[in-house]
């Protein structure tokens, strides 16, 4: 497989495509089957493109953002753990439990986490009702 970056010579849009083999791209263009997907214009011809080189300065760079990937993610699963064990999940009743706390005094006084969405959430917010979105890792040791 190859990836040319293609450019539309009507409405000058660039976009990728991917060939079986340069030879594949040319039997398309010869039969005239390749097409602008915004104009439909049919005068399509490759760009230039570059390979991408991979130098030791990459990997280095890519090591270093995968470690403090890791960082990172081992931070969010220690707030993970705190919150399951601190905290009652409700699921995705998250924001009728959140508005049931918030205005019945004699509710249990204990936190809730639980799925919702962000109009979810700014609504909360809007009525005073203390609510955070926080980053959540799905645990795939599977």
């Amino acid at each position: 497989m190859i990836k040319y970056k293609l450019v539309c010579k009507n409405c000058d849009i660039k976009f990728d495509s991917w060939f079986a083999s340069s030879n594949e791209y040319e039997k398309l263009k010869i039969k005239n089957f390749l097409s602008c997907h915004y104009c439909n214009s049919k005068k399509i011809e490759k760009t230039l493109m570059a390979p991408k080189l991979i130098n030791s300065s990459y990997l280095k760079n890519s090591k270093e953002k995968d470690g403090r990937f890791k960082k990172v993610r081992k931070k969010i699963k220690e707030y993970q753990k705190f919150i399951k064990d601190n905290f009652d999940y409700v699921g995705d009743n998250f924001a009728f439990e959140a508005r049931s706390i918030h205005y019945n005094e004699k509710k249990k006084k204990k936190g809730i986490y639980g799925t919702a969405s962000n109009k979810e959430i700014k609504e909360l917010k809007e009525e005073g009702v203390n609510a955070e979105l926080i980053p959540w890792v799905e645990d795939k040791s599977n």
